[in-house]
């Protein structure tokens, strides 16, 4: 499919995803990722011209999934393909509708008397490790990754790579005039042997969208006030900052009016919930596009969030009824909250 060039570019992974859920139903060598998840938030407002994913895979990643996800949608030209095999797998399994592990697959396949996928042999998860100073993973992203063509987006999303992705690629396309850029941290840098690391980071951005968890890991021992932390985020020169609170929704700090909201998560039918919050960023960014308000941006990434989690793969939040979208975000908008 040919596509025009793109307005939005989303930069992440692609992963081949393993789930395993307490009814005992698992989801085997799946294409996921937060870039997927994250481009699909942001199509579900935004399908013309297709956002564009920003990735790196290797050679054994199957061709068929990317000409797929042309098909549905996806601009995914600057994927780099490797000419090396680069082990993507990632294993989740939910011990309930909130807890997930990530070690020992073996373990919890046998807990659901599953048969272990010979696929799966060999993984090693790498949740928990801190990122390098100074060396780049395979994964990590370069700016030779990005087409040349597609400098002229001026709106781009950086989901969960590495340090060394986030202090080099954002400032590069500051400097190319995008006017737009919000960021989703790593875990492997949300951490106090980083604290003189993150606000370089957070200097021009547009919004700043971590996890709680991720925001209480950096100020360990420092704070305990999720809004002062936002504050003092924000006062590096970030526009915005969005805190994820998974099941809670959201809560937002908007630097320029120094107001505080409280939006509520959409109530959705949870059926899977991996990459609500990259699904969420894509829709925020789409709705700030479309509005520059970043409550109602909020608004557009719960709901994308909502649609996501109730389905897989995710490209089935592609597939609802029209007009559902903005009638759940209108819905939300009278629940929410400013403090």
């Amino acid at each position: 499919m040919e596509h025009a060039l793109p307005r939005f570019l989303i930069a992440g992974q692609l992963t081949r995803d393993y789930m395993v859920f307490p009814s005992g139903e698992a989801l085997l060598d799946v294409p996921g990722g937060n870039a997927l998840y994250a481009a699909v938030g942001l199509a579900i407002w935004e399908p013309e011209p297709p956002p564009a994913i920003i990735a790196r895979v290797g050679e054994d990643y199957p061709q068929e999934w990317l000409d797929d996800l042309s098909q549905r949608g996806l601009d995914m030209r600057a994927v780099h393909i490797l000419p090396q095999a680069v082990d993507l797998r990632s294993f989740t399994a939910f011990l309930d509708r909130t807890t997930r592990a990530y070690d020992d697959p073996v373990a919890h396949f046998a807990r659901l008397g599953l048969p272990f996928p010979k696929s799966l042999l060999g993984y090693r998860p790498t949740t928990g490790s801190l990122d390098s100073r100074t060396r780049m993973a395979v994964t990590s992203l370069r700016q030779g990754d990005i087409p040349s063509e597609f400098m002229d987006a001026s709106v781009a999303h950086f989901c969960p790579v590495d340090y060394l992705t986030h202090s080099l690629l954002p400032a590069m396309l500051r400097q190319a005039q995008f006017t737009t850029i919000t960021l989703d941290p790593s875990p492997g840098y949300m951490n106090p042997s980083y604290w003189d690391d993150v606000p370089a980071l957070l200097t021009g951005l547009t919004a700043f969208m971590p996890s709680e968890t991720e925001i209480r890991a950096l100020f360990h021992s420092r704070s305990q006030d999720l809004w002062e932390m936002a504050a003092a985020l924000s006062a590096y020169g970030c526009d915005i900052v969005v805190i994820k609170c998974g099941e809670h929704g959201q809560l937002l700090y908007d630097h320029a009016s120094r107001t505080r909201w409280e939006i509520p998560a959409y109530p959705a039918r949870l059926v899977n919930p991996v990459g609500a919050g990259d699904a969420f960023c894509g829709g925020f960014l789409a709705g700030y596009r479309r509005t520059y308000d970043p409550l109602q941006a909020v608004l557009y990434g719960n709901i994308s969030a909502s649609l996501v989690v109730e389905g897989h793969p995710p490209l089935f939040a592609l597939d609802v009824l029209p007009g559902l979208p903005e009638a759940r975000k209108e819905a939300l908008r009278q629940t929410v909250r400013k403090v």
